[in-house]
């Protein structure tokens, strides 16, 4: 059922109707987020960065908070939080989305102490680009095609059920960036893609007038 995470009513009406046909629900995996490029050198845009913060960040939080009295109470179960390999190496372009998944790491890790003797699990799926449409394919055709992202992700799981991060190969490089010495080399790389911005293609052709 249609859920808007960014509304506790949304999420606490859904949650009611799921438990009341599902309840043995023993899975949540918290995966709705938006990605909004933004132009910090020009009069920021906030409503973007509140919109980012609320559905990636604490749209997380809200679902699980929902979630969690009921998976607590059966004293088994799962949840699966969706960061980004560019919480871990930022993509300039899109600042606020890397700081709200950064943000979801954190609360993850914070979230698998505190439930720690609970039975409940919780792992943190990490995905590199993925190509969810044939238009995002399009946009970008480095990014890992949608069946293939899921194979892989499906066959991590059957070899680990329970693991604390599930990394595809696709983004070790972001995840291990800092550790590898990589990171300053491939933020800096990254950092091209704000030429691509449209007030900084603007500001480029006022220029050349």
């Amino acid at each position: 059922m249609p859920i808007d995470v960014t509304e506790r009513g949304s999420v606490e009406r859904a949650r009611d109707t799921i438990l009341r046909s599902h309840p043995s629900l023993d899975t949540v995996v918290t995966m709705s987020g938006v990605m909004i490029p933004e132009d910090l050198r020009d009069p920021a845009d906030f409503s973007a960065a509140k919109e980012t913060i609320d559905t990636n960040l604490l749209g997380t939080i809200r679902v699980i908070d929902a979630f969690i009295p009921h998976l607590v109470g059966r004293g088994a179960g799962t949840i699966i939080t969706v960061s980004s390999g560019i919480g871990f190496l930022p993509f300039p372009v899109m600042p606020t989305y890397a700081a709200s998944k950064a943000g979801v790491h954190a609360y993850s890790e914070a979230l698998r102490a505190q439930l720690d003797g609970t039975g409940v699990e919780v792992a943190e799926l990490v995905p590199p680009a993925v190509a969810t449409t044939p238009e995002h394919a399009q946009r970008n055709p480095r990014a890992l095609g949608l069946s293939e992202f899921a194979t892989e992700v499906m066959d991590l799981l059957q070899a680990d059920p329970t693991p604390h991060e599930i990394l595809v190969k696709g983004v070790l490089m972001h995840r291990w960036a800092e550790r590898d010495g990589s990171y300053d080399e491939l933020v800096a790389q990254r950092s091209l893609a704000l030429a691509m911005l449209p007030s900084r293609q603007q500001h480029d052709k006022k220029g050349l007038t």
